[in-house]
């Protein structure tokens, strides 16, 4: 059943404007199209604007660098609407009730979350204010389709992405999305929230010693303003081509969107209309684009129904696999030096940036579940900290997916050959000179496969492949036959 709302308190507080509304931001880091701060503009009482950073559920590395730019950004653009972003820090179970005591708030308001730990934080919290007698009230803003509402005809989740995707068409657009508020009646800080507020950078969220975030810095603007001008910027200059182009890690014909989706700098509904009403994008580049959105929300949905999916196989005759536990092929995979040139191209792109194309992620997925026959948690993991978009949801059901042990995974059987996807995807070899320098003086023919090089052209200090191609397949293909109920 979808969330409800919480016993209100006396609504006429919050009509007569006595009593504030609480908008308690997490993963919607924007103005436009937030439906909590609507409803709260819209009650015509003053607003408190509360983040709570909870260790419990808070990113870690790339990401939480990434939050401190949002965090930032958030609090610029509430100032010029006349508001104060308040943060807090601790457990939020214990702080939002606190918090809203202390303000005598009439309600507490927030965009939904799905991931498990989410969930149960949510609930834990509007119990403790509906039994405060303060209201709390919850609204859809970071999916387009919530996952209770694309069914089977039986009533039962899809397990089949084209399936869903169907079904989801099938109920047309998604609602349009909302205008930023002109005003925000600011309620000023409680006296109460003295004592328990805090300045962003008091949260330590920016690396210090060593600051390893140049790349990021250099590479990304966290906050709303940015999205929504790389948006306008992609649907004029770069949907052209997406449909094919989409695959080449060559070329800038991706949105570059993930980060921005990810903390909510623009809502999919706002990507999804800037796109359908584009009319210079072909029909194929646009459909593409939203199917694309609509495997986010897909993921969305699985992890809901299958909260272990965090760190269980749906498919559980791979519990049964003999994934390896080797230190050095797995730090030569995160540190890009495995000797497959689009793999280490990928993962240094992903260590300098934060972020790694969509077809090198799933090469480098398979080159580890598979070439390495290393578990896939391990590499969701590693993604999960050093990539600024770092969705739970999207993690795992990816993983999932490439290793084969997921919701309509991609059969175990298929490994990818990282030569071959490099030659058919950076056939002049452009992604890999940029990201392995160290390669950059060979040739398109070798570039990929550098160990077949003459002597003299051999890259010094490049390493030999630590797996052979077809050794690492043979091996990984022994360990899926050997499962019950492989297929």
């Amino acid at each position: 059943m979808p969330p409800s709302s919480s016993s209100p308190a006396s609504a006429s507080a919050s009509a007569s404007g006595a009593a504030p509304v609480i908008v308690w931001f997490r993963d919607d880091l924007r103005l436009a199209d937030h439906p909590a701060l609507s409803h709260a503009v819209a009650s015509g009482a003053p607003v408190l604007c509360l983040f709570v950073h909870d260790p419990r559920t808070a990113p870690s590395g790339a990401a939480q660098w990434w939050l401190h730019g949002g965090l930032c950004a958030l609090r610029d653009d509430l100032s010029r609407m006349g508001a104060t972003l308040h943060v807090a820090h601790g457990d939020a179970t214990v702080l939002v009730p606190r918090l809203a005591q202390q303000a005598h708030a009439a309600q507490v308001v927030w965009n939904r979350r799905y991931d498990p730990q989410g969930r149960e934080t949510d609930t834990t919290i509007k119990a403790a204010l509906k039994q405060d007698g303060v209201a709390a009230h919850s609204f859809a803003a970071s999916v387009m389709h919530e996952p209770w509402t694309v069914r089977t005809r039986a009533g039962d989740a899809f397990r089949v992405y084209t399936a869903w995707w169907r079904a989801a068409r099938a109920m047309g657009d998604p609602p349009p999305p909302l205008p930023a508020p002109r005003r925000i009646g600011d309620a000023g800080m409680p006296d109460g929230w003295r004592a328990e507020c805090v300045g962003i950078d008091a949260l330590g969220l920016l690396p210090v010693a060593p600051d390893w975030a140049g790349g990021l810095r250099a590479t990304w603007h966290p906050g709303e303003a940015a999205a929504r001008a790389r948006l306008r910027e992609f649907v004029q200059d770069d949907m052209a081509g997406y449909a094919t182009a989409r695959d080449r890690p060559d070329l800038p014909a991706t949105s570059m969107l993930s980060p921005a989706l990810r903390f909510g700098h623009i809502s999919p509904r706002q990507a999804w209309h800037a796109v359908a009403c584009d009319g210079a994008a072909g029909a194929e580049d646009r459909a593409k684009f939203l199917a694309e959105l609509g495997w986010r929300d897909f993921a969305v949905s699985l992890l809901y129904e299958q909260p272990e999916l965090v760190r269980s196989n749906f498919r559980t005759e791979f519990d049964a696999m003999p994934w390896r536990d080797d230190a050095r092929d797995l730090h030569a995979w995160q540190q890009g030096r495995t000797g497959y040139p689009i793999v280490d191209a990928g993962m240094r792109q992903l260590w300098q940036t934060g972020w790694m194309h969509n077809r090198v992620r799933m090469i480098v997925a398979s080159f580890l579940t598979k070439h390495l026959l290393m578990d896939w948690r391990v590499g969701e993991g590693w993604f999960r900290d050093t990539l600024v978009d770092a969705d739970i949801a999207s993690n795992v059901v990816n993983w999932q997916w490439v290793a084969g042990c997921g919701v309509d995974a991609a059969p175990y059987f298929r490994v990818f050959n990282p030569v071959l996807q490099g030659k058919k995807f950076d056939p002049d070899g452009t992604y890999v000179r940029r990201w392995v320098p160290e390669l950059a003086h060979l040739p398109a023919s070798r570039i990929h496969c550098p160990w077949t090089c003459a002597p003299a052209e051999v890259p010094r200090g490049y390493p030999a492949p630590i797996v052979g191609l077809d050794e690492g397949r043979a091996r990984a293909l022994s360990a899926w036959r050997g499962l019950s109920g492989a297929t």
